[in-house]
């Protein structure tokens, strides 16, 4: 049982999530994610899976993107397990989301539910020993790779990814050379990179990779800033908000 203070904030137009006022939270991370994920996924995708779905942020607003799809959702972190479960109940979510408890790098060995058209994860950064991890367990899962990084998102996701699906995620964006090679050595491809800065002038905080079985010629390479010079919200930034249902909010 949660005893901590929630917060229910909108992530689209009509769901809501539901998440500690003083722990993980909601981010552009997700946002940006979610935002890659459904450019990237098929009109028609039948299936698909948030690796480390924490709260459930990434897993509602593809679903809500993809009303046709049935959805799918690994977090092995208890007190997000709980809160999960419930934003996809409250949500009206129940009838084509499921959430399995676990760790995605075991859960995933011995999926039964069949190939997913869109696979997405927002991994932590740190790997271990390079950071103090928060006393806060929610906190501390999502900056430390205390059950792997990157790479084993990207292991995990190729195992369950249909022939013709994309595997969307986050990564620092001080370590491309991190998911080149996990992507390698999951027998992927990295088809597209986003940088995300946070305001104009600032290097990229984080990147967003989308990657296919198949090679599919040169890397994209594209940015998005969040913030221009004056600290305002870019126009960029709003068309994130607005392909949820969500309006302009220009602070």
């Amino acid at each position: 049982m949660i005893a901590d203070e929630l917060t229910s904030d909108a992530v689209t137009a009509s769901f809501r999530l539901i998440q500690r006022r003083r722990g993980h939270r909601f981010s552009v991370d997700d946002l940006a994610t979610a935002w890659e994920a459904a450019r990237a996924a098929s009109p028609e995708a039948e299936s698909f899976l948030d690796l480390g779905c924490g709260v459930g942020s990434v897993l509602l607003m593809v679903a809500w993107r993809l009303p046709a799809a049935r959805g799918f959702g690994i977090e092995a972190q208890d007190v997000s397990m709980e809160l999960a479960r419930r934003n996809v109940d409250e949500n009206g979510l129940g009838d084509r989301v499921r959430l399995l408890h676990g760790d995605l790098r075991e859960v995933t060995r011995s999926w039964p539910h069949g190939p997913c058209a869109l696979v997405t994860g927002t991994p932590p950064y740190l790997p271990l020993g390079t950071a103090s991890a928060s006393p806060d367990p929610q906190r501390a899962a999502a900056r430390i790779e205390l059950r792997g990084g990157v790479e084993d998102y990207l292991e995990a996701a190729a195992r369950v990814l249909s022939p013709e699906g994309v595997v969307v995620l986050c990564a620092d964006g001080r370590a491309p050379e991190r998911v080149v090679r996990g992507a390698a050595a999951a027998s992927l491809n990295p088809v597209r990179r986003l940088d995300i800065v946070p305001k104009a002038g600032r290097p990229p905080l984080f990147s967003v990779w989308t990657c296919a079985r198949a090679p599919r010629g040169a890397l994209e390479h594209a940015q998005v800033i969040m913030r221009d010079e004056r600290g305002e919200r870019t126009e960029a930034s709003q068309a994130m908000r607005r392909a949820f249902g969500l309006g302009e909010n220009p602070r």
